[in-house]
């Protein structure tokens, strides 16, 4: 049966969706680079009296890394919390030292292992499952413990992820007073500029108009990326499930490829991890196959960072990058340390294994761990360090 004239083909509609969506997908990262910038400004305007005393909050490192797990709890995105973090190291009154941000981006990436241990809640009514999914779950969370169990103390000795880091940015051509070739640098300083205006229009005092851009910009960076994690995760829904199940039977550095790839595709490693939980539940997979997958994803997140640096002004571009490289060679040399060795590699796996027979017998400890460990230790210690 020919076509009728005025009918366009399923693959004409599905072209023009695509093309739709990629531009959404354009608009939606203009945005949120817009966001970072005005967090950039808007620290600016909160003057140094007020930056000196958040100093003094994040220069121990052990808080720092809990307002790393807390932030990212709440928000239930480390994307967002190391957007923000970038935001605040790039801000041109130096808002975050690099050293202080360090734990900070360590934390976050604790705090993000805290989606698919709560998505294996949704299993505990049913015992065997149950344990499946909850030891595919806390795999994620094993293993960023054990890095940073390993790699705080050693950044706290020697400074290695800020050093290194640094060095890496001069390499690239970043270094030299911080000069950043950014094409849309300007444009999204023009997009700012009215809203900015506005604030200050509403608000007299300067400190007031700083706080509530600060406010508008946080919004700005954490709508901008739900919308374009749910717009990725629509374009990649189906191949999300057909490249998982292409790589679970494949090499484990292939498992780690593809975690890459896919967390890059949905700009979430909580997606990519989340997916696989209830796969788990079901005994389709094992926590073994999961665990190069979650790996991956550590890494494929690091992405977002990277591209909130582009944001960055001119004067402090190279410590925006700096801090985003951070993020990437922590999960890098996370993986060096604990992957390549059978032994090591099999730790995360064995202690998410044995947590989950914990929480099968005693499904309160299983909520009391996400409970404690990722809001009510972190959230005491913040307030007790604020008290002393």
């Amino acid at each position: 049966m020919a076509t009728a004239p005025n009918q366009p083909s399923a693959q004409g509609t599905t072209t023009q969706q695509v093309i739709v969506r990629t531009l959404v997908v354009l608009a939606l990262l203009f945005i949120f680079l817009v966001g970072i910038r005005g967090m950039g400004s808007g620290f600016k305007g909160l003057g140094k009296d007020l930056l000196e005393t958040f100093f003094q909050q994040t220069s121990n490192p052990f808080i720092a890394l809990m307002v790393g797990i807390l932030g990212t709890t709440l928000v239930q995105s480390s994307s967002v919390t190391t957007s923000m973090i970038v935001a605040m190291v790039a801000a041109p009154e130096n808002a975050l030292p690099i050293h202080n941000a360090v734990p900070m981006i360590m934390g976050a990436n604790i705090g993000t292992t805290v989606t698919n241990t709560i998505v294996a809640l949704g299993h505990i009514g049913r015992p065997a499952e149950f344990k499946r999914a909850y030891a595919a779950a806390t795999c994620h969370d094993a293993f960023n413990f054990i890095t940073v169990s390993i790699l705080l103390p050693l950044e706290i000795a020697t400074g290695f992820l800020e050093k290194t880091s640094a060095s890496m940015t001069q390499v690239v051509g970043i270094g030299g007073g911080g000069k950043l070739p950014n094409p849309i640098k300007d444009a999204t300083k023009a997009a700012l500029k009215p809203i900015q205006n506005g604030i200050e229009g509403l608000f007299a005092d300067k400190q007031t108009a700083a706080v509530i851009l600060i406010i508008v910009s946080a919004a700005i960076i954490f709508g901008a990326l739900t919308m374009l994690v749910r717009t990725l995760r629509d374009m990649t829904g189906s191949r999300l499930q057909a490249y998982l199940s292409r790589s679970l039977n494949a090499s484990a550095y292939i498992g780690i490829a593809i975690g890459i790839v896919l967390t890059v595709m949905v700009q979430s490693s909580s997606i990519t991890t989340s997916v696989m939980v209830p796969l788990a539940g079901a005994g389709i997979v094992t926590v073994e196959q999961i665990f190069p997958i979650t790996l991956g994803a550590n890494i494929g997140t690091t992405v977002t960072a990277l591209l909130a640096s582009m944001a960055a002004p001119t004067e402090t571009a190279a410590l925006a990058v700096q801090i985003a490289l951070v993020h990437l060679m922590f999960n890098l040399v996370g993986i060096g340390l604990v992957f390549p060795f059978r032994a090591t590699r099999r730790i995360p796996v064995l202690a998410a294994t044995w947590l989950a027979g914990v929480a099968t017998r005693s499904k309160r400890v299983a909520i009391v761990y996400i409970l404690a460990l990722f809001y009510g230790l972190p959230a005491a210690l913040v307030a007790i360090s604020r008290m002393l």
